[in-house]
């Protein structure tokens, strides 16, 4: 489905990332699996994948540093080739209540989880354009559609990645490049495991589905979007939270 495309997935060394890289190489594509802090996860995520057949990278880059995104865009193009798909995944937070989150807290977020992912999807967009073919997929997540106490930056980050996301779309759709956001809500990853029962079980009880979702579930919509099939969808957010903000909507 994806022969001789090559991807590029941030923060892929665990969770979402690590499965998107999973999914997407087993369509086809080679992939660059880039981490920042974790390189023995990301490391053994490239044996993983090449012990199946994959034809992988596994590279550092901090996304909030310009230097170092301009690094790994020439490193991953000149061992794999142009980059096709970019799956915009790398993120963090530093939650804080608005009235006592510093100027750097705020930054900080800012800077990794919109600043990268917008200055990586408009400086691969040209070679998209020029080849006639290229996917955008940004991971979002429901807080940037219905907001959380504490997580402001985070919120707002969020938010602004949709709505980068609609708008690069539009800028691109003639030219066969799609751009595309997945919105993610609770989701059993290692980070969301150490959250403490009672604010987990609190969460739960939100959920019509009664249960949290699954790495391979956001990842199974991010493979599509990226895939053929999906040729005739851009500038959309998929939210994938098993009915939570429907049924906040529906609870008025």
């Amino acid at each position: 489905m994806l022969q001789g495309r090559i991807a590029l997935v941030t923060g892929a060394s665990r969770g979402i990332g690590a499965e998107v890289a999973r999914r997407l190489s087993a369509a086809g594509a080679s992939v660059a699996i880039n981490y920042n802090r974790s390189a023995e996860s990301a490391e053994s995520l490239r044996q993983e994948l090449e012990a199946v057949g994959g034809r992988t990278l596994a590279i550092r880059a901090d996304v909030s540093d310009r230097d170092d995104l301009t690094a790994m865009v020439e490193s991953v193009e000149s061992q794999l080739g142009p980059i096709d798909i970019l799956v915009n995944n790398a993120g963090f937070v530093r939650d804080r209540l608005l009235l006592r989150m510093s100027l750097e807290d705020w930054n900080a977020v800012w800077e990794t989880d919109f600043g990268g992912a917008a200055w990586l999807a408009t400086h691969l967009l040209p070679g998209m354009t020029e080849r006639k073919w290229g996917r955008i997929v940004n991971l979002g997540s429901i807080v940037g559609i219905a907001g959380n106490a504490g997580q402001a930056n985070y919120a707002s980050a969020k938010g602004a990645l949709m709505g980068l996301t609609a708008d690069l779309a539009t800028s691109v759709a003639e030219q066969g490049v799609t751009v595309n956001c997945v919105a993610p809500g609770y989701i059993d990853t290692d980070a969301t495991a150490a959250i403490e029962p009672q604010y987990r079980e609190a969460w739960l009880d939100q959920i019509p589905m009664r249960r949290w979702g699954t790495v391979e579930e956001v990842a199974a919509v991010v493979e599509f979007l990226a895939g053929p099939g999906a040729a005739y969808i851009t500038g959309q957010t998929i939210v994938v939270d098993g009915g939570l903000l429907a049924g906040r909507a529906l609870k008025g």
